[in-house]
């Protein structure tokens, strides 16, 4: 078996985002040719064969450094490496040593066979790697050296490309140096609105995932200065502007300033001086700020030494996959229009599900998206990259495209354009990845002058292809059921994903995505009815659950996707499978049941995790993951599983539900008697208190309610009769672009939960999954729990799914001595089964609750959400936890897949 290892992580300020897609590649590798191996490499530049289970943190900081190796701080900032300072070769061995196997580079020559690159930014697409990989003979994916050095370096780009003819935005560059006289920045300024005018966007020259991008709209040069410093990542801090900050305010100012893809990135020097952690930067400033009025400048040691200042282009923004064909020629696949407005296509609209609306092919006439196609292929050939490359541009109202950004390698997400558009000619991730490194072998021949290696290599895989085929049949059918129509929709395309992904590479399985959406038009969830249809992957493979719900209602076939689909047949032929389909299909549960062994539900909230759907498949007899009807009915009624659990003893915060009729008919009483009931159980008490669903899950609509004015803003949205969200009430509750709201008949309002004097004070999450023993029983594997670090009171969407936000700590840390450690977890832990026991819980589930530790080691767990149909995105926590139990994720979902058979059998 070819071992394939996997390069990913590095120094970049889009490490996480490669550390996500070194993820998804070692997922989607096809395991019946390919041994993966995980080769991270840190921010230091050292290669490290890392332990599979790091590989599902949330965050490179969930893990490295070790928690163990951090300096103590009262702070909780999340750092990097770096924020350690200067370690000698022993402290650096010991912390490399906790997660894996230091290599050199010239031992991992003997540890792989091929490195897929899944790295970022400088040292990673830059050529840096790839000269380093040629100089030790190991073949690497995607382009070679000096197409990777040009599609990185974005003003050495617009030159080769404005004196080829192509059609360019008018652009300035700006150096760092001069750039630091802070007497040139005034005509900098003039220069740029003579020559560019407004919108005027301000980019850094070497950075991907519109890290440091900022588009300015109108005649404001503090603005533009304070832009062209982000993109220069330097910051100026005045003692004026932080004196005025509260103590948490400024905490926050350092924590968002230090963030390395959406802040200035620590560690920084200031005059001179190197600062490396979070807490010293914060100690720094409030000592300076007492001794000197003086403002200073923050520079980050992860310096851009050119900024670009660029026309804006109005037209359609797209992004376009050009990849070798098998017979060696360029094919652009289709491209994607990225539907948004003249906001910048910033991180978190990149890689966050359900931001952003991309349409494949762009919406134009047919002539149109193949003049955007043949651009791009002609800007393939003349940088000659190899494999495959992402160019991004834009077309504008007079038919004039403009291409301005390519790139030699791509994000690599579940739902990236990388994988997006090669589904639309049929191929699943795995597939993909199968082409991607049998055509980088093929070029590294081509342009290498020792190929005996690398010809041997492409033997086996060959051959191994076609033993693959061979073997194809006789795979388990499993119904992957994802979508819905609840607010956590788009969630559930994402674990769906996960989860046909998983199956997809593995040897046992074959996945059948099945898309759920409504067929009703009722504002009430509870109300609607579904249909359910089998789903091609490009669908599949749609960024949010809309554009899958659009696509399956309108689906019709484009000429275009066709005629680039014929041209690929001979490559689909080589890599796809013989049952692949291209159009949705509308199917009944009865012959779901008669195609499949089983199903995994996906789904989130209603109608997927209130037993709605459980009852129908146990009527006709098919085998499905997680709980039964009646745990199921429960769980998703927060309300009703409070006041069961304080039936039976349990801890959870004071809670009432509130119904909008009573709203309807007096909002003054309403908020009134919410206040009675909240706030006036103690002396001088006050808000916040928790507003949410009574019936959803992933932080949707949860929300820390401040005075009665937020109040009034979150029950005029969730009881309002529409769709749409008034901006005024969005505003009041600072709810970020894209957030939705769900409409609902109920509220639920609980006690913010605090310390309440407590010595120790955290977030926690269980996971668990149950077994059947050989005697028949229900056995219950209760995980460890894990510790969320929430940048507020309650755990945002982004910091559960968002890339490179949030922090997980797997196991919590109940304790600094080992032996009360543990007697705390198996404290917690116990109090977590006897809720799942008496909730009546199967399969798997995840418990969210607080946990107060008091000084005489009196241990308090306040229950606060139970999911039996918990998140299965790609790093959601619960496969931290399966990790230590030795469980990979895939092995976890094999677990509740068998556990659903058994549960069948036995019943």
């Amino acid at each position: 078996m070819i071992r394939i290892g996997i390069l990913f992580g590095g120094a970049s300020r889009e490490r996480e985002i490669s550390f996500a897609g070194g993820r998804t590649v070692y997922d989607n590798l096809n395991k019946n040719l390919f041994e993966p191996i995980p080769v991270f490499v840190d921010s230091l530049g050292n290669f490290i064969l890392l332990e599979w289970k790091y590989l599902y943190k949330g965050t490179i900081r969930d893990f490295y450094p070790p928690v163990n190796k951090r300096p103590q701080s009262s702070y909780h900032f999340q750092a990097y490496l770096e924020s350690l300072g200067a370690l000698d070769g022993g402290q650096l061995d010991a912390i490399i040593h906790e997660v894996g196997q230091k290599v050199s580079v010239e031992q991992l020559g003997e540890k792989i066979d091929f490195a897929f690159l899944a790295l970022h930014g400088s040292f990673g697409e830059d050529g840096t790697i790839q000269g380093l990989l040629e100089w030790m003979n190991i073949p690497y994916s995607g382009s070679g050296i000096l197409s990777s050095s040009i599609g990185m370096d974005k003003v050495f780009q617009k030159k080769m490309m404005k004196s080829a003819g192509w059609n360019t935005a008018d652009s300035i560059m700006v150096e760092r140096n001069s750039w630091l006289v802070s007497e040139n920045q005034l005509s900098v300024y003039k220069r740029s609105i003579k020559k560019i005018g407004f919108p005027l966007v301000i980019r850094p020259a070497n950075q991907g995932s519109s890290i440091g991008v900022s588009i300015i709209e109108k005649d404001d040069f503090e603005f533009f200065r304070n832009a062209v410093d982000r993109a220069f990542f330097i910051k100026s801090v005045s003692a004026e502007k932080w004196n005025i900050l509260s103590q948490e305010e400024k905490r926050e100012w350092v924590r968002a300033t230090s963030e390395i893809k959406d802040g200035t990135g620590i560690p920084f020097i200031i005059n001179h001086q190197r600062i490396d952690d979070p807490a010293k930067l914060f100690e720094y400033l409030e000592k300076r700020f007492t001794e000197s009025q003086d403002p200073i400048l923050l520079q980050s040691i992860y310096e851009e030494q050119q900024v670009l200042l660029e026309e804006f282009i109005d037209g359609i923004e797209f992004s376009c996959i050009v990849i070798r064909n098998i017979d060696g020629t360029a094919v652009a696949l289709p491209p994607t229009e990225i539907k948004k407005g003249k906001e910048v296509f910033d991180y978190r609209s990149k890689y966050l599900a359900g931001m952003t609306r991309k349409v494949t092919p762009v919406d134009l006439p047919d002539e149109l998206i193949e003049k955007i196609r043949k651009n791009c292929e002609r800007l393939f050939r003349f940088f000659n990259f190899q494999v495959y490359a992402r160019i991004d541009g834009f077309i504008r109202k007079d038919n004039k495209v403009f291409l301005n950004d390519p790139n030699t390698t791509s994000g690599m997400l579940p739902s990236s354009f990388f994988f997006h558009q090669a589904a639309e000619i049929g191929l699943n991730p795995s597939q993909f990845l199968t082409y991607i490194i049998h055509t980088s072998i093929i070029e590294r021949i081509q342009s290498q002058p020792y190929t005996e290696k690398y010809r041997a290599l492409l033997r086996i895989l060959d051959e191994s292809i076609i033993q693959q085929k061979k073997k194809g049949q006789g795979k388990k059918k499993i119904g992957v059921i994802l979508g819905g129509y609840s607010s956590e929709r788009h969630i559930s395309v994402e674990s769906g994903r996960n989860i046909y992904e998983k199956l997809a590479s593995s040897k046992q399985y074959e996945p059948v995505p099945i898309f759920l959406l409504q067929n009703s038009h009722d504002l009430d969830e509870a109300d609607c009815f579904f249909e359910l249809y089998q789903i091609p992957v490009n669908l599949l493979l749609k960024d949010n659950a809309d554009d899958i719900r659009d696509k399956i209602l309108h689906f019709k076939k484009h000429k275009v996707i066709e005629k680039i689909k014929r041209k690929c047949k001979a490559l689909t032929s080589k890599y796809s499978s013989s049952s692949t389909v291209f159009e949705p299909k509308k199917i009944s549960l009865e012959e779901l049941g008669q195609s499949v062994s089983g199903v995994f539900i996906a789904l989130h909230g209603r109608p997927g995790e209130d037993g709605h759907l459980q009852s129908s498949l146990e009527k006709l007899g098919i085998p499905y993951n997680g709980s039964g009807i009646e745990a199921s009915q429960i769980t998703i009624n927060k309300y009703e599983t409070n006041e069961l659990l304080i039936k039976h003893g349990f801890q959870v915060a004071k809670h009432a539900l509130f119904n909008k009729a009573d709203w309807v008919m007096n909002k003054s009483q309403f908020y009134t008697d919410i206040e009675n009931k909240f706030l006036q159980t103690a002396p001088n008490s006050s808000y916040p208190v928790i507003c949410k669903p009574v019936d959803d899950g992933c932080s949707s609509a949860v929300k820390k309610i401040n005075s009665r004015e937020e109040l009034d803003s979150f029950c005029q949205l969730i009881f309002r009769d529409h769709q749409e969200l008034p901006a005024k009430y969005v505003d009041s509750l600072h709810m970020k672009p894209g957030e939705e709201f769900p409409l609902k008949q109920q509220l639920l309002v609980e006690d913010l939960i605090t310390a309440n004097g407590a010595k120790k004070f955290l977030e926690i999450t269980c996971g668990m999954v149950t077994k059947i023993n050989v005697d028949g029983e229900l056995i219950f594997e209760i995980f460890e729990p894990s510790e969320a670090l929430a940048g507020d009171a309650i755990l945002s969407l982004e910091e559960k799914f968002l890339a490179g936000e949030g922090q997980n700590i797997t196991p919590a840390r109940f304790s600094n001595d080992p032996a009360e450690d543990k007697r705390i977890a198996g404290m917690v832990k116990n109090e977590m089964e006897r809720a799942a026991k008496l909730l009546g819980i199967v399969g798997y589930c995840r418990i969210d609750a607080f946990v107060r530790i008091y000084e005489p080691g009196t241990v308090e767990t306040i229950i606060i959400e139970i999911n039996s149909l918990p998140g299965m995105t790609p790093a959601t926590v619960i496969f931290h936890q399966a990790a230590l139990n030795n469980y990979k994720p895939f092995d976890f979902i094999d677990k509740i897949l068998e556990f659903s058979f058994k549960q069948k059998n036995r019943g």
